[in-house]
């Protein structure tokens, strides 16, 4: 694209020699009869350079300058002053009202042009850096987004799974049907304990109880699917593919029944009689994301995590309690108990049950 300069002097005779001198460079000339004129063509024109008479009526040359450099939008055109003033008083005042250099009239035409094309490459050099920092503003921005996303992943993931899946994300969490187990916690005698005791002493109990059990979620490469009060709901083998994902979220509820069979001595001290339910079942279900634009969560939907709920609402303080079918791709690795036939709510024929004890 051709540069294009404005030319602004009140004499005519002065506007016809600027352009004449400026055409044979294939510049695109615009010209303005004082500083008013001047100053409502550059919004429309843009120019890469102005050359700007000193002395003119209504408004001078050092106003435009001045009122060039208040705008964000202009303040970075060069502006080279044309006066018959040579002072070096007047040249600083120039300089210092923020043009970028000075030619005397009468103008030397090798001279003129010499500065021109001087003030075109400051131009060109600055807006090649306003490019460079708009590029690494953009950057920037996109690193702040990928930190961002990897914070949303960290609600549901551990770390690790979440850097690895950060550059598939939208694949990863639409609508799927995929087989995996779920983990429900709840606490027992949580109801009564947050009826007794302060709102203070429940929160505390809870993160503390939270961030025990968010380690062995993240140790086991869970996904936290969400928290309810108490309890709370893990998965294994989405979005990141597991394999033995039983095995692993029976040793995780395990080592979180142990854990908190630790904690208790602690509540008992203080009049907590707490204690942890689990339920565990694997099958198919259906997987995504739910809620709407602002507020979205992952979730499981189907009968798999309904029977999951049901097995951990029998289960006892202490007790990890799952089904025959998740129980025979568990017996050559956990040690288990049988317990009597369970009548659950919404399934109408009685459930074989297993209360998990230790790995072999």
């Amino acid at each position: 694209m051709p540069n294009k300069i404005l030319i602004v002097d009140d004499e005519p005779f002065n506007l016809d020699l600027l352009e004449q001198e400026l055409m044979d460079y294939d510049y695109v000339i615009e010209r303005a009869i004082d500083g008013v004129e001047a100053l409502e063509k550059i919004d429309s024109f843009d120019p890469d350079v102005i050359l700007l008479d000193y002395m003119m009526p209504r408004m001078n040359g050092l106003e435009v300058v001045r009122r060039l450099r208040e705008n964000d939008r202009h303040k970075s055109i060069p502006v080279i002053l044309l006066t018959a003033k040579a002072t070096q008083e007047d040249k600083i005042a120039g300089l210092n009202a923020g043009a970028d250099d000075y030619v005397t009239k009468p103008f030397d035409s090798f001279e003129l042009l010499a500065r021109v094309r001087a003030m075109l490459r400051i131009k060109q050099m600055h807006d090649t850096l306003e490019e460079w920092n708009r590029t690494l503003a953009d950057k920037v921005s996109q690193q702040v987004t990928e930190l961002q996303r990897m914070e949303r992943l960290r609600r549901y993931l551990s770390p690790q799974i979440a850097e690895t899946i950060l550059g598939n994300e939208a694949a990863l969490f639409k609508t799927h049907r995929r087989e995996i187990t779920v983990v429900f916690l709840d606490l027992r005698g949580f109801t009564a304990f947050s009826d007794s005791a302060e709102p203070e002493e429940v929160m505390d109990c809870l993160r503390h109880y939270h961030a025990e059990m968010g380690k062995l979620v993240f140790k086991y490469e869970g996904t936290l699917e969400r928290f309810m009060g108490d309890g709370m709901v893990v998965i294994f083998n989405d979005p990141i593919p597991c394999e033995n994902h039983s095995q692993k979220a029976a040793q995780m509820a395990i080592e979180m029944r142990n854990r908190v069979k630790e904690l208790r001595v602690a509540w008992l001290k203080m009049g907590y009689d707490l204690d942890l339910g689990v339920g565990l079942a694997s099958g198919y279900a259906t997987l995504g994301t739910v809620g709407f634009e602002g507020r979205m969560d992952y979730g499981t939907i189907g009968n798999l995590p309904n029977l999951a709920a049901r097995l951990c609402a029998e289960a006892q303080g202490g007790q990890i309690v799952t089904d025959q079918k998740t129980m025979s791709k568990l017996e050559e690795y956990i040690e288990a108990a049988a317990l009597e036939g369970l009548h659950l709510k919404g399934i109408n024929r009685p459930v074989t049950a297993y209360n998990l004890l230790n790995t072999k």
